[in-house]
């Protein structure tokens, strides 16, 4: 449910009113603007008699809210939200990111110049996993804490800050040490005792799409993670389950207007993991620079055909330069920056 209150409404009634429905077990999420005040109520809704509300002499409007996320729509939350990532701005209208990086860490060499290259071909931000999910348990695990330690090395050398996927809640606290941001890969998307705890921490979170989930199922789990306090988060498609093979997944360009539409967060695309051929990468880029992301994930591998996990995805350095300057023109034919 959203109320809107009049012009000129005393603090003391904004003060009552939250009191009232604090009282009922509401949760109560006050958005101040120049003219209203608007307060979005998160709970049981049922209880509440619009009528009386509206019989408020300080109240606007009363408006019931079908949806069941609150905290991530856009009717509880207008402006877009811009998360901050040590300094780089995702989402708005203006600048279109690029984060780049190997689908597996290998080595503090191997990231280290894998970093140089993606920052000086036009990434903002380094990709890397430590923490492997594989769908068979004899391939590449991923090289864990040894992993994270290379990548902030990374880090340190380039200031490039660092996104890797967390798949349990026992490496919170590493995560929350070193890493800058934290994704929340698919096959985690409705791990949900995960999702709570990641809603306690103080790193912004990359959420990427189930494998075959709605898009309202993917609201809600954002919603999981915005409930428990961490608001800084941003979507990531990566392709869903379909009958087609000649992609790795099936690519959704229309959840950008759709999520920009139904929520506030930044929305970001992975062509890489989306469509698993480097050479359909650039053009899946273009397109979601042109539908109004927000960002793209790309994988970059100086070595792809000798990769650890994931090389036909990959784009060599000098492609990744390619694409992000082609996607410069694009964001600008669109009124973006890059």
């Amino acid at each position: 449910m959203i109320i809107s209150t009049k012009r000129g409404t005393p603090q003391q009634e904004i003060d009552k009113i939250i009191k009232e429905f604090e009282d009922k077990g509401l949760s109560v999420t006050l958005i101040r603007g120049t003219d209203y005040n608007v307060f979005g109520l998160v709970g049981d809704t049922t209880k509440i008699d619009e009528k009386l509300v509206a019989a408020n002499p300080y109240v606007e409007s009363v408006t019931r809210v079908s949806a069941p996320y609150k905290r991530a729509n856009r009717l509880f939350h207008e402006a877009d939200t811009v998360v901050d990532v040590n300094g780089i701005k995702i989402g708005g209208k203006e600048k279109v990111v690029v984060i780049g990086g190997p689908c597996s860490v290998e080595g503090a060499e191997q990231v280290c110049q894998i970093a140089r290259q993606v920052k000086a071909g036009g990434g903002c931000m380094l990709r890397g996993g430590a923490y492997k999910p594989r769908t068979s348990p004899y391939a590449f695990q991923g090289l864990g804490t040894e992993g994270i330690m290379d990548m902030v090395k990374a880090r340190e050398e380039t200031g490039l800050p660092i996104v890797s996927e967390l798949m349990s809640e026992d490496k919170i606290p590493e995560f929350e040490e070193y890493v800058d941001v934290v994704q929340i890969g698919a096959r985690n998307m409705q791990n949900f005792n995960l999702l709570k705890a990641v809603g306690k921490m103080h790193k912004p979170v990359l959420l990427k799409r189930g494998l075959a989930n709605t898009i309202e199922e993917w609201i809600m789990s954002a919603e999981y993670i915005m409930a428990g306090g961490n608001e800084n988060v941003m979507f990531c498609e990566r392709g869903i389950r379909t009958f087609e093979k000649y992609t790795r997944n099936t690519l959704d360009l229309s959840v950008i207007p759709i999520l920009k539409q139904k929520s506030h967060l930044p929305v970001i695309i992975d062509p890489s993991h989306a469509t698993g051929d480097w050479r359909l990468v650039e053009a899946m880029s273009l397109a979601a620079v042109a539908a109004g992301a927000d960002g793209l994930i790309i994988e970059v591998h100086n070595d792809p055909e000798h990769a650890w996990s994931d090389g036909a995805q990959s784009l060599k350095p000098a492609k990744f330069a390619q694409v992000v300057e082609k996607c410069r023109a694009v964001a600008r034919a669109v009124g973006r920056e890059m």
